[in-house]
């Protein structure tokens, strides 16, 4: 049965770019490259020329994000990170971390894109552009993410995990930001004044819930008791680009040694979440459905859904198994619980893109909100068993 408790009473690769958002607005200023030399500097310094600009691809994002030829006919894709002075220092660190930790991995493994340069200092690293790649969410939008894509998946997610980094190569050790127990109790005043009003309901929503933040607080003590392995830690199914050479899988500036289960969980914690939001959508119904969604349709099609999408997440875990068959007793657990915040954490992003929370979006959070707090009752369901 979904929790619906949360319920109303009544994202871009290397092959896009970004722009960045006016405060208060909800339009979207183009990024000027012409303000930011840096950028073409590190190119020119690259020996790759600059960019043609009436060919540039810049969509909005987290980041500046600049995609297209150059004039000496390569095709680069540039991030520039954004944020304070020491989160964009932590960021790249953990970046380029990665790129010097992922010659050490085995064939078939999670790979990001041929890094072609960096400026430390500005944040900026350069990419081979990848032609002839789709990223997953046009896979799962067309339903052509199917189960050997998930398995696939799963397997190259195995490897990464179980690849011991050795003593060569620093990885970061610090404990990821989320979710974050003190959030949960108090917002700081820089956050609140900054935050949109959906992100301030979503939060206010959640700092509200006892029983959430006790079971917050459980999943990150269960954390800090598992085995440390190299992960993204901040995996979504849009960071995957699929090429005719395999699995690419980008933004790697949250890779450190941490729990497995969060890479698990949050790839299951996507697919639960497109079940729920596909309950308001015609996508998968063999036939038209022209109905009032009551609480009790909502049950109904949220149950046909989910077993109509999480079977990828049970190829997915037989993949992973069989790259990395050992794992601790906890894990199956932990993953759950990481996928139920996964739709918690879609909360908060989708409520800052809107003044009110939907009524599916919170409904999602229900969803979550029940895998976070009995991890043991939606193991089965979300496919972490009889896969071994």
């Amino acid at each position: 049965m979904i929790d619906t408790s949360y319920e109303e009473d009544s994202s871009v690769s290397p092959r896009g770019g970004k722009a960045r958002k006016n405060k208060g607005s909800t339009g979207f200023k183009p990024v000027d490259l012409d303000g930011i030399p840096a950028v073409e500097g590190l190119l020119t310094r690259l020996g790759l020329g600059v960019f043609l600009r009436d060919s540039l691809k810049a969509p909005i994002g987290r980041n500046d994000v600049w995609a297209g030829p150059t004039t000496v006919g390569k095709d680069v894709f540039v991030k520039r990170l954004l944020g304070s002075e020491e989160d964009v220092s932590s960021r790249m660190r953990r970046l380029m971390d990665f790129e010097r930790f992922s010659a050490e991995l085995p064939p078939g493994s999670a790979r990001s894109p041929t890094l072609l340069g960096s400026d430390e200092k500005a944040g900026i690293v350069v990419y081979e552009y990848l032609d002839n790649t789709r990223n997953a969410v046009e896979l799962v939008v067309d339903e052509s993410f199917d189960d050997e894509l998930s398995e696939l998946v799963g397997n190259a997610m195995g490897r990464l995990h179980g690849t011991d980094p050795g003593t060569e190569v620093t990885i970061d050790t610090s404990e990821p930001p989320q979710p974050s127990v003190r959030l949960l109790y108090g917002l700081s005043s820089s956050m609140f004044e900054n935050l949109s009003f959906g992100e301030l309901s979503a939060w206010r929503i959640m700092q509200q819930d006892e029983e959430l933040i006790r079971g917050v607080e459980r999943l990150r003590e269960m954390e800090r008791r598992a085995p440390k392995v190299p992960a993204h830690c901040d995996l979504r199914v849009d960071q995957f680009l699929v090429a005719e050479d395999g699995l690419y899988v980008t933004d790697w500036e949250e890779f450190r040694l941490a729990d497995a289960a969060r890479d698990v969980g949050a790839f299951a914690g996507e697919w639960l979440h497109r079940s729920v939001l596909d309950i308001v959508t015609s996508r998968g119904d063999t036939t038209f459905v022209d109905t009032e969604l009551t609480h009790e349709k909502v049950l109904e099609r949220g149950v046909t859904k989910m077993r109509r999408l999480l079977p990828r997440v049970h190829h997915f875990w037989r993949g992973y198994l069989g790259a990395r068959p050992s794992i601790d007793e906890e894990f199956e657990s932990r993953a759950t619980a990481f996928a139920g915040w996964h739709l918690l954490d879609r909360l908060i992003a989708a409520a800052a893109r809107t003044a009110r929370l939907s009524g599916i979006e919170r409904a999602a959070a229900g969803v979550g909100r029940a895998a976070l707090l009995t991890p043991e009752k939606f193991a089965s369901t979300l496919g972490f068993e009889g896969a071994r």
